[in-house]
């Protein structure tokens, strides 16, 4: 512990009384390279401190009123002996180095090391989202100097990436959906850094409006004629696994992993153990779907991969992509769609069935209503006008108007 030094010129108010004033302070060395001094003003002293910094040059700074009209008060107001000890703490202070700012990419590491000690399912793509968006602008960027500018500029600039003025609206849409969702990462990462104390304040990022209106689009879908055409391009065992999405509306990780013993003939259901909500669920067949599978699955064991290529090897990530290209093109579908458009293809002819949304997403694995009312309230508008016309009621009314339609050219 520093020990404490004694001045009899400086240790009482009546001592300093008597000293002359000056615009120099009067100086004792208390420290190493450190002096508490006192400069006499007209209407009283103040305590300042003199450091060292080496190579001939000092740094001043004032510490503190002193006691010579007022009682010490530990705070504003010190006592010759009060004064060394702020003056100590001022320079231990300035010579400790500087704290390392807070910034977005530690903010993001944080968020990531809580969502992986959930077992968030989402930690993957949250890192790879961060690692393209978010990190090479914001990363190194104190989440303190953050404004609401300064992110709305990012998000902008991000949405704007890869776009011309040749880009369709579907294209600009999709851009901006995306930034959104990068947005909600970015946001969560630092409402976190809010709740523990490392930001003073979350309005940087809260008032920053994301993109309105582009996370619904309008998903495209096959038509029934669309559907029998790509059936019969499939070829071999794709066209198996073409069916099975048709009848399940499973998506294809779902369907590569069905065993011969998920299908129940009795109930007519396929049981899908792992899906990508992390919830099992059974799938409810539609009589088709259950002559399918009873074909498919007659005589074989119930281990056995439901799907699989001619070799008897799994359906593994990406196998697919080609094999749908393929299928499009001997089909004609224009433009060519992925394997998971046949999942929104038996989700649309349902909902287009009147089976109703509940049952809908059940089938679909969502958790609740809302993704489905999402993806399949906007269905072909000769599907809704169609239905409308058919069960629209009626209200008896009369037309009395003797005024006769004339044809137009």
């Amino acid at each position: 512990m520093p020990r404490t030094v004694r001045e009899k010129r400086l240790d009482s108010p009546a001592a300093r009384a008597k000293l002359k004033h000056s615009g120099k302070p009067y100086w004792r060395a208390i420290d190493t390279g450190l002096h508490l001094g006192y400069r006499k003003g007209l209407n009283g002293g103040r305590w300042v401190l003199r450091r060292y910094l080496g190579a001939g040059q000092y740094e001043v700074a004032t510490v503190a009123i002193a006691d010579d009209h007022s009682p010490a008060d530990g705070a504003g107001i010190l006592d010759f002996f009060q004064a060394q000890r702020k003056a100590r703490e001022v320079a231990a202070l300035a010579k400790a180095p500087a704290k390392t700012a807070f910034t977005v990419a530690a903010a993001m590491d944080a968020y990531f090391e809580r969502l992986e000690h959930e077992g968030s399912r989402s930690l993957a793509d949250a890192k790879r989202r961060a690692r393209f968006h978010i990190l090479p602008t914001l990363g190194n960027v104190p989440v303190a100097d953050l404004t609401r500018d300064i992110i709305s500029k990012w998000l902008t600039g991000m949405a704007g990436k890869g776009a011309d003025g040749h880009s369709s609206q579907d294209a600009i849409r999709a851009n901006r959906a995306s930034a959104n969702r990068v947005l909600t990462i970015l946001r969560a990462a630092l409402n976190q850094a809010f709740r523990d104390g490392k930001a003073a304040s979350d309005i940087p990022w809260r008032t920053v409006k994301p993109f309105h209106g582009v996370d619904a689009p309008r998903l495209r879908y096959f038509t029934k004629d669309e559907v029998t055409r790509l059936i019969n391009a499939a070829q071999g065992d794709f066209r198996d696994l073409v069916k099975a999405a048709l009848f399940t509306g499973c998506r294809y990780s779902e369907l590569g992993r069905l065993r011969a013993g998920d299908f129940n003939p009795e109930s007519g259901t396929v049981f899908v153990g792992q899906s990508k909500s992390g919830k099992a669920r059974h799938v409810v067949l539609a009589d088709e779907g259950r002559r399918f599978f009873e074909t498919l699955t007659a005589g074989r064991p119930g281990d056995a991969l439901m799907l699989t290529h001619a070799d008897g090897s799994a359906w593994g990530p990406s196998h697919q992509i080609r094999w749908m290209a393929e299928a499009c093109r001997a089909a004609r579908i224009e433009p060519a769609a992925g394997f998971h458009i046949i999942r929104h293809t038996a989700a649309s002819h349902m909902v287009m069935a009147g089976v109703p949304l509940n049952v809908v997403a059940h089938n679909l694995g969502h958790a609740d209503t809302r993704m489905t009312e999402r993806h399949y309230s906007h269905l072909a508008p000769s599907y809704i006008a169609e239905t409308i016309r058919k069960f629209a009621p009626t209200f008896g009314t009369r037309d009395e108007s003797n005024v006769v339609s004339i044809a137009r050219e």
